[in-house]
């Protein structure tokens, strides 16, 4: 409010802010401004305002591993301004997230203001504004209100857990990172959790590398029913049992086998000999969690976690879904009346439940937030919801699905299964079959699910052959973790928690030990394998799946003030700090990291090139060094590659552009293969640092632009993976994210795109065409 003192003809316009709310983030302050009155004013701390000193580790190891907190030059403005605030307001009220993080910032943010010492929870005093806390797990008005009517003081608990795990990753970072500086290369850091996250991707590229590739067979009969009745069906069949026993995958070990089996069923008739029928329910799927989410996200959208993170964010900020960062399956009363009146209002009463189906979290530490995440109200439909970003509307549409399904019936299916004699054989062919009889869930969440509906036949059957025909099939290794699965299994082994998933795999990737493929999957790069195999051996510790989820459990024990953290960082830290002393006395670089001969000669003295490994993989050294410190870089293998290229297209592409020639210097243009893709750089680095895109000489495609007329379609490489695009960029701005095939989508005229497995789609935005 506003208050006007007259002194004489002046007027002092003097505000006054009664209460002061300070969240994190200006949409979030935007948001909660809407709901209260003008007695309040809500300001943004832009995240955290105090934090570790980045110049030094700011632990005092010997005072009981006090921390040592700073004001961030990039903070000062913004906590001189809330100074300025809080002088003129008799209440301030911290509402950063309800989670472990949140609570922390809004403990610092007390502590910069003056609010309180450091080594206490807040102080009320007379001399002071008065402090609330408040929490809410959705931005809406009843809920703002509500934590208002409600507030609390800074859980210390939960402050203590967040300075635990700052502490713990910063005591690991700064005592690894110089270590691994000295005995393997500069610029490389370790962290407690994303050494864990490594290890697993390092372990899985490992299996794909050892394994064993195996051919196998499969027999497949096409059937058609008798033309004695009015309607003929044709359906296939696979060999399910010689001489009675069900035959295993890898049965049929080759062609020769495979055709054995052929010529001994020449001439034989089919007769069916059991015909099975059973209803079966697809259970409705639960609300979402961090993980889940995550999971889903990047299946279904393609999102990154950290993608997935920063929409969701968005979306809790201007009131769409509740709070995103969450291990709990519970679903507010109120929501789950809303959503029963939407779906029986809206669908009918067979889409709605009698009574609402409630969730158990397994997740011991589930302590983050109080709900799933969720729309904030049932009725508002991706439709209605008004968000023009597109990556918004599409993770709002995936939450409002999920959360709505979850409190739908189950999907009843159809299974029949089809047992075929071929008559006087030992072979059993069987065909199994799914019909949805009831969509329940499905009819908002729909997975994707085939459908096969089989001929109505009984049992003694006769059916007519049309063709057999042999299938070769190869065993295929592993597949690499994309987000989904790196997410799950850490999940699975108890390391992180909701907030910690995204980062992780974002620092991982962000310090170079991980890349991305074609398919967005995360492939190792060659220093992971050196600085895993590191760890592994000496420190095996930090890398150990059990001891890390340990770790974990003991923070959450923290925040539920079961332990206190002082103890927790010193059980880990002098262990460790003991062991890397003994190993930076005993391990030496060049049984690390040995350097290998080359067959190149110095173009600067002559001698020999050696080489060695960096943190960017490896590189030719000349062995004169010091006296010459010449280096040249080398072809890096294929899974450090961004998208993995194959050596035989480099070959190819280097034959092609072998008289190719700086435009700057004059010097021959080498082709380099990097994160994106091949490109030129010149021979002459490190003086002339020219690169360029290969352009369409690295993967035309023959497709003439329809935008511009003039370009043609090329492959091109982002941070998001292959995409084509018109070479006439800037001048023309057409891309695609599948391959045009240069043909035109029947509908529309627009071009059409190759999509996964081989399917042909339309390219055009809203057009359904596909085959």
């Amino acid at each position: 409010m506003k208050i006007v003192i007259y002194l004489g003809f002046v007027i002092y316009d003097l505000e006054f802010f009664m209460k002061l709310v300070i969240v994190e983030s200006p949409t979030k302050a935007k948001t909660i401004t809407k709901f209260v009155g003008k007695d309040y004013k809500v300001v943004s701390s832009f995240g955290h305002i105090r934090d570790l000193p980045k110049s030094k580790m700011g632990i005092d190891i010997e005072n009981n591993f006090e921390p040592e907190y700073v004001i961030p030059d990039k903070a000062l403005k913004t906590v001189a301004n809330l100074k300025k605030d809080a002088k003129k307001a008799d209440t301030i009220i911290l509402a950063s997230d309800e989670d472990r993080e949140g609570e922390a910032i809004a403990w610092h943010i007390a502590q910069a203001l003056g609010l309180g010492n450091s080594k206490s929870k807040i102080t009320n005093s007379k001399q002071l504004p008065k402090i609330k806390r408040i929490v809410f797990h959705e931005i809406t008005k009843s809920a703002i209100l509500e934590a208002l009517e409600n507030p609390r003081d800074v859980n210390m608990k939960l402050v203590d857990a967040q300075q635990a795990r700052r502490i713990l990753d910063r005591l690991v970072g700064y005592e690894m990172s110089p270590f691994l500086w000295k005995k393997v290369a500069r610029g490389l850091s370790a962290g407690r959790v994303q050494s864990v996250a490594m290890r697993l991707i390092v372990e899985r590229e490992r299996e794909i590398q050892k394994f064993k590739v195996d051919e196998y067979w499969s027999i497949v009969a096409s059937l058609k029913t008798t033309d004695n009745r009015q309607e003929t069906t044709i359906f296939d069949a696979r060999l399910n049992k010689i001489d009675g026993k069900t035959i295993d995958k890898l049965e049929i070990k080759n062609k020769d086998e495979a055709d054995k089996i052929l010529s001994e069923l020449e001439g034989a008739e089919y007769l069916i000999t059991d015909v099975k029928q059973r209803e079966s329910k697809k259970n409705a799927p639960k609300p979402f969690t961090t993980s889940t989410l995550q999971q889903t996200a990047n299946r279904w959208l393609g999102f990154s976690a950290k993608q997935t993170m920063m929409v969701a964010q968005r979306l809790y900020e201007v009131g769409l879904i509740t709070y995103m960062r969450t291990d709990s399956l519970n679903l507010s009363n109120t929501f789950l009346e809303n959503a029963r009146d939407y779906l029986s209002g809206n669908l009918g009463e067979k889409y709605a439940l009698k009574s609402p189906r409630l969730f158990k979290t397994k997740s011991k530490g589930a302590q983050e937030a109080h709900e799933a995440i969720r729309p904030t109200e049932a009725g508002k439909t991706p439709e209605t919801a008004n968000i023009a970003d597109n990556n918004q509307a599409r993770l709002y549409k995936l939450i409002w699905q999920r959360a709505l399904a979850s409190q739908m019936p189950e999907a009843v299916v159809s299974n029949t299964t089809i047992d075929i004699n071929a008559v006087n054989s030992p072979y059993q062919f069987r065909a199994t079959g799914q019909v949805l009889k009831f969509d329940g869930y499905l009819k908002i969440y729909p997975e994707q699910s085939k459908e096969l509906e089989l001929p109505d036949v009984k049992k003694e059957e006769k059916l007519d052959l049309i063709k057999l025909a042999p299938e070769q099939h190869f065993t295929k290794p592993p597949a690499r973790y994309s987000d989904a699965g790196l997410v799950k299994i850490l999940e699975q082994h108890g390391i992180g928690r909701p907030s910690t998933y995204a980062p992780t795999i974002s620092t991982i990737i962000v310090r170079n030990y991980v890349n991305r493929d074609d398919n967005k999957k995360l492939a190792p790069t060659e220093i992971a394998f050196v600085v895993n195999d590191l760890l592994v051996e000496h420190f095996p510790q930090i890398v150990d799946y059990e001891f890390t989820a340990k770790m974990e459990n003991d923070l959450d024990d923290i925040a539920h003030g079961e332990k206190e953290w002082r103890p927790v960082i010193s059980e880990f830290y002098h262990p460790f700090h003991k062991n890397l002393k003994d190993k930076d006395n005993k391990l030496n670089k060049k049984d690390i990291m040995p350097e290998e001969t080359s067959n190149e000669k110095c173009d600067k003295c002559g001698a020999s090139m050696i080489i060695k490994t960096g943190r960017y993989g490896k590189f030719l050294a000349c062995g004169a060094y010091p006296d010459c410190k010449n280096i040249k870089g080398m072809e890096k293998s294929k899974s450090e590659t961004e998208g993995g290229s194959d050596n035989e297209e480099i070959e190819k592409l280097k034959e092609k552009y072998k008289d190719e020639k700086c435009e700057k210097c004059g010097e021959a243009m080498l082709v380099r293969n990097g994160k994106y893709g091949p490109f030129f750089g010149c021979s002459g680095y490190p003086k002339c640092k020219t690169i360029k895109n290969i352009g369409e000489g690295g993967g035309g495609t023959g497709v003439k632009c329809p935008n511009c007329g003039k370009g043609e379609i090329v492959q091109k490489r982002s941070k998001r993976g292959v995409f084509y695009a018109c070479n006439q960029y800037p001048d023309c701005k057409n891309a695609y994210w599948g391959k045009p095939t240069g043909d035109k989508c029947p509908d529309c005229e627009a071009l059409l795109v190759s999509g996964k497995d081989d399917s042909v789609k339309c390219s055009a935005k809203g057009c359904e065409y596909a085959k």
